[in-house]
């Protein structure tokens, strides 16, 4: 695997310009993941992990779990171990934990769920502890990896037991998230005064406002951070349509435009696991493989910058390949 003084030493700036290594070339020519650290530890999780919002969430909630039974397999069996997840996205956790148990993964996985009751603004502390214990349940688990507060709800009340069970050694990171730009300033302000392990935000090539202040950030407090919504939501895939990828893709690995938009994500040094949602094994593995080899350099970054930004906007949800939520 690629050490985080490897990646520190073949990177540069936020473009992530690399320059190949033998060590390097050896976990290229294996297929395995890129490992990145989480900061507050140095603990190493693979940078593609597994969201369980949009379809997963939906098919979680019919009766055939085959396919996500066939996802979660082929995350673990290919490297993978970050699953990200919440109380509200429906049966997501519920059905995750059992798939796990009957699979025999429960133990394989990094279990990364949220906490989030608040109502007008308040959370209610028994609420959130209660709901907490909840996904404690589900995964079937002693400890958890990771818990955040969603959304930024009532932050003081809901990390502030966060921090109190961190304290106790049931959860092992803490931190919190959004997908709202409007809650970027508060999400800052909180990163510089609270002892965060992680956060989780929304960043895809068409979406690069964290670039701005977030990810910076993160790198200069040592923070962790989840990545969401990589294809915004299957935004790019609208947008790109049948358009072939460009040739010198395979300069960075890309086979598709799937991972030609996660590799954008991957090759931010701040990134810690991108956790693209999905219900379909093939598409795991499809997202998964965005996270060996290569990634791009600064040059293939601004190319790939200026592809997507003259390209047309998505067209209405219904229309065209990927218009919906789901991957």
């Amino acid at each position: 695997m690629v050490s985080r003084r490897d990646w520190i030493g073949m990177t540069v700036g936020a473009g992530a310009a690399l320059t190949l290594n033998p060590r390097l070339l050896e976990a290229l020519q294996q297929g395995q993941l890129i490992q990145r650290a989480i900061p507050s530890t140095g603990e190493r999780v693979p940078v593609i992990g597994l969201g369980s919002s949009a379809t997963f969430s939906s098919v979680a909630r019919s009766e055939d779990k085959t396919a996500l039974k066939e996802v979660l397999k082929t995350m673990v069996d290919m490297g993978g171990k970050v699953f990200d997840t919440a109380p509200s996205y429906g049966a997501s956790e519920q059905v995750a934990g059992e798939i796990a148990k009957e699979l025999g993964i429960t133990n394989k996985i990094f279990w990364a769920t949220k906490v989030n009751v608040a109502r007008g603004g308040a959370a209610d502390p028994a609420a959130a502890r209660a709901q907490i214990e909840s996904s404690f349940q589900k995964f079937g688990v002693q400890k958890m990896d990771a818990i955040q507060v969603h959304n930024l709800g009532d932050v003081p009340t809901q990390f502030g037991i966060l921090k109190e069970l961190k304290k106790e050694g049931r959860v092992r990171y803490i931190g919190v998230t959004t997908t709202n730009q409007n809650q970027y300033g508060a999400l800052a302000e909180i990163m510089r005064n609270e002892p965060l392990d992680l956060i989780g935000v929304d960043y895809a090539i068409d979406n690069r406002e964290v670039e701005q202040t977030i990810l910076p950030l993160a790198q200069e407090r040592k923070i962790g951070v989840l990545i969401y919504a990589p294809l915004g939501r299957n935004r790019l895939l609208a947008r790109v349509g049948d358009r072939p990828l460009p040739d010198w893709s395979k300069d960075f690995g890309a086979t598709t435009w799937a991972q030609f938009f996660i590799k954008y994500i991957v090759a931010h040094p701040a990134v810690t696991s991108v956790t693209a949602a999905t219900s379909q094994a093939k598409h795991m593995a499809e997202n998964l493989r965005a996270g060996m080899g290569n990634v791009p350099d600064a040059a293939a970054l601004q190319k790939m910058r200026e592809l997507v930004d003259a390209l047309p906007p998505a067209p209405p949800r219904g229309r065209g390949r990927g218009a919906g939520a789901g991957w």
